[in-house]
């Protein structure tokens, strides 16, 4: 029996943000119905000439004016009755980035685009909130196995930044000094010669991670885990 399909394909971006020891998310306000006026993930629907990769940055770019290198595809949400319009099948996407390497401007099926702390949400449209929670649990799992957030520092930093950026990610506070000794045990973040002296507070070293020996390491089997109990 031949399968009666009338199924449309969509992409959804979950773009996080990290930035003085706050994690965001980049959310639009629709413009159009369904849900008009309410928060969403930027996305939309994929053309029948593009890939999905392509349509995630395209899409991405109209909505809010970001353009990132790399976004991670994270699930593929297809329930039916997700979209009061038609059958639509979401593969969802996310990145994380600076917020201010970036000037955001919503067009097209955004009428405004804005970043939101996590923790102070808005109720979103359609499945948006599950999406967005499956990406804040992958996102977490990640910064464990994968220096990811190296990307997020300055090319030069004090080891307090580092330690400030897994305890806000992670939502968890984590041991310091174990911490500090388990990176450094790696040997992938090197002490630096200079000086990071911050109003009157006591004057810290920077480092830098060297991106270089780290892959040279996955090329010799290094695995980089990080346990935050």
């Amino acid at each position: 029996m031949p399968a009666i399909q009338d199924i449309k394909v969509a992409v959804d971006a979950v773009v996080f943000g990290y930035d003085a020891k706050q994690l965001s998310v980049l959310l639009i306000k629709r413009g159009v119905e369904p849900f008009k006026d309410s928060w969403a993930l930027p996305g939309g629907l994929v053309m029948d000439n593009e890939s999905l990769e392509t349509a995630v940055t395209r899409e991405l770019k109209e909505e809010t004016g970001v353009q990132i290198d790399y976004l991670e595809q994270l699930y593929t949400f297809g329930k039916p009755g997700r979209d009061p319009r038609n059958r639509v099948v979401s593969v969802s996407y996310f990145g994380l980035v600076r917020p201010n390497h970036f000037k955001i401007q919503a067009a097209t099926d955004a009428k405004e685009v804005q970043w939101f702390p996590v923790k102070e949400l808005p109720d979103l449209a359609f499945d948006h909130g599950t999406i967005l929670n499956m990406a804040k649990e992958r996102l977490k799992a990640k910064l464990q196995y994968q220096p990811i957030g190296f990307d997020l520092l300055n090319k030069e930093f004090p080891f307090s930044d580092l330690e400030n950026l897994y305890t806000t990610i992670l939502d968890h506070k984590i041991d310091r000094r174990n911490f500090r000794k388990k990176i450094l045990s790696f040997e992938i973040v090197e002490e630096t010669d200079k000086i990071h002296q911050k109003g009157s507070g006591r004057p810290a070293k920077l480092f830098k991670f060297n991106n270089k020996k780290y892959n040279q390491l996955l090329n010799e089997g290094f695995h980089f885990e990080i346990k935050i109990v």
